[in-house]
């Protein structure tokens, strides 16, 4: 790691609470909530609302840590690109080494609470993935690979998988499909980003795939990884997890994104030549979120209308 007091030479005021609340990378947050609520709601065995408000405060902690840890090591990185220079370690809000110790403190009790309010298996998982963002992807894939959001973009699957397995005390096959559903959506994704973010990685020395690789093959990579997202993310309609509103969904979804795909693929995001196509890759990476939201919102909804309709209509 460079030296992080580089990147942040003084600490100008003391950290107010909205500086720690953005040390845990919130919008991260919510997708990581989101996405562990869809799996202990699609799980089918029940769960106490105590407990499992519990196991999602535990799982928002854990990313919350994973986030903090992840800002205290790049600093230096975050420092050098217009898209993360404002951060609290580079802006001088939060010391190095008071966000280290608070992402290690929150790991802990993300860890504990999962463990009290669910079992060894969900809190084992919660731990991993913490360890997994903050120590295998931050510190090793992310400054040796270009293939470091395809490997470390696990992270982030975890979620489902763990609330699934908070709710049952298991993490059966389709835990493990709403897991490979992120994990393909991830490369696609976050290349989609890259594209425009391209020069400030290669300032920060980040071997993204459109540094090493050239936007060119990056618009290949985006096409073929969605190829596979998209026919992937219909799956749990086969498996009896998703129903006719998730196969609605999935399917004109993963059409959208596919589409948003074929659109950057032929077009020259990323050239330096044609700053005018990278609408295209900015329109896939909102596309991409929303495709993600709208999947994991339809396995909610399907899961919950059953006891809203009876209510409306009692009333």
């Amino acid at each position: 790691m460079s030296d992080v007091s580089l990147a942040s030479p003084s600490v100008t005021a003391s950290a107010t609470a909205m500086d720690y609340v953005q040390l845990m990378k919130p919008r991260v947050m919510s997708l990581v909530i989101f996405t562990a609520l869809a799996g202990l709601v699609a799980a089918p065995v029940g769960m106490h609302p105590v407990a499992a408000a519990s196991a999602i405060l535990a799982l928002a902690l854990g990313s919350g840590a994973a986030g903090a840890l992840n800002m205290w090591y790049d600093a230096d990185i975050d420092a050098m690109m217009a898209r993360t220079v404002s951060r609290p370690v580079p802006a001088g809000l939060v010391r190095p080494e008071d966000a280290l110790a608070f992402g290690l403190i929150m790991s802990v009790l993300s860890v504990t609470l999962m463990a009290l309010a669910a079992n060894p298996l969900a809190a084992g998982l919660l731990a991993f993935s913490i360890f997994f963002y903050a120590v295998i992807y931050t510190m090793w894939l992310k400054r040796s690979t270009s293939q470091n959001i395809v490997i470390g973009g696990a992270a982030g699957a975890f979620p489902p998988v763990i609330g699934w397995a908070a709710a049952t005390g298991d993490a059966p096959r389709d835990a493990w499909i709403l897991f490979g559903l992120i994990f393909l959506w991830t490369p696609p994704h976050f290349w989609a980003l890259s594209l425009w973010t391209s020069k400030e990685y290669a300032r920060a020395g980040v071997p993204m795939l459109p540094v090493t690789r050239g936007a060119k093959e990056t618009r290949l990579h985006i096409l073929l990884y969605t190829l596979v997202v998209a026919p992937f993310g219909v799956l749990p309609v086969f498996t009896g997890l998703g129903g006719w509103l998730y196969l609605a969904v999935s399917a004109a979804g993963g059409a959208a994104f596919l589409w948003c795909a074929v659109r950057v693929f032929l077009s020259r995001a990323g050239d330096a030549d044609a700053p005018a196509d990278m609408v295209h890759a900015k329109k896939m990476f909102g596309v991409s979120i929303l495709y993600l939201f709208a999947l994991f919102g339809a396995l909610l909804l399907e899961r919950v209308l059953p006891f809203v309709v009876p209510l409306v209509g009692g009333a």
